[in-house]
């Protein structure tokens, strides 16, 4: 009303008439001075445009941690609120959730070892007990053809850091051999036990000898039991509802270019509640390290 009446000039009595308002209701409208919770809404408000944009698979309770750490207002503020200011706005993260997995059990497994892990993924301290997986991903060039990519990557049970990984054409054992062998020579000194699924790379001879030289305890889950790995399973999930699922790849360079970027993300700047709003790298370099 304030805009046509500026605009046209009509006088705020009858633009009143006209909208059956009271003048008493306009002038208190627009005389009113907003409160604190009015204000403080307005500044959640503006965070969570702003994040949303950048990150819009972010759900209310990551945005509000976001907005605790790194924001410029800091501001402290209820899961509650948040999730109220996201409704009034209509923001909802655009996540898609699929399960899938490339699990392939050995046929004839050389080593088999019992689940000595038992899902008590943190030891209190760094380099203690990683955990290893392989997964999927797929992409269509141009012409129409459907390409697979591989990831293998190492998870520390502690610091829930991406320890090491490994991007393949093909899920082979030299897949699961070369991400072990950089987790070990990026962690010299590191004993840790070593968690892993029964499919053909972990129960070979090849990654036997890995684990045997560098002097680790092998744990297994049991079959069919992918919560018994559930940390790296976890992250498989976090990876792809986050960056994968929501997009279309036509080239081996975007899968890779955004395999990379999210995992140095995820290392560096993905804080967690499990991890008392910091970042894997973060609890890494101020955790002990396991004798």
């Amino acid at each position: 009303m304030k805009e046509v009446h500026e605009e046209t000039n009509i006088s705020i009595e009858s633009l009143c008439r006209l909208s059956k308002v009271s003048r008493a209701a306009y002038y208190g409208w627009l005389n009113h001075i907003k409160s604190g919770r009015e204000l403080l809404r307005e500044k959640v408000a503006q965070e969570v445009v702003k994040i949303h944009q950048e990150y819009p698979d972010m759900g209310y309770r990551r945005m509000n941690d976001w907005i605790k750490k790194y924001s410029e207002s800091h501001l402290m503020v209820s899961d509650s609120l948040v999730l109220r200011v996201r409704r009034i706005l209509n923001i909802k993260s655009v996540i898609k959730y699929k399960t899938d997995g490339c699990t392939r059990n050995a046929k004839d497994p050389k080593y088999i070892f019992e689940n000595l892990l038992n899902r008590d993924f943190d030891a209190g301290v760094s380099n203690a007990r990683w955990m290893t997986d392989v997964t999927e991903f797929k992409y269509t060039t141009a012409d129409g053809v459907l390409h697979k990519l591989y990831l293998s990557a190492i998870i520390d049970g502690h610091d829930r850091r991406i320890v090491s990984y490994v991007i393949g054409d093909r899920n082979n054992t030299a897949l699961a051999f070369e991400t072990m062998e950089k987790a070990l020579k990026e962690n010299p000194g590191a004993h840790p036990m070593i968690h892993t699924d029964r499919g053909f790379q972990y129960t070979s001879n090849g990654f036997h000898k890995i684990v045997e030289k560098a002097g680790l305890v092998h744990s297994m889950s049991r079959v069919g039991c992918c919560a018994d790995n559930g940390l790296m399973e976890g992250f498989w999930g976090m990876l792809k509802r986050e960056r994968y699922y929501t997009r279309k790849f036509t080239s081996r360079k975007a899968v890779v270019s955004m395999i990379n970027g999210y995992i140095y993300f995820y290392n560096n700047k993905r804080i967690q509640r499990k991890l008392h709003l910091l970042a894997p790298m973060e609890v890494f370099n101020a955790a002990p390290m396991a004798a």
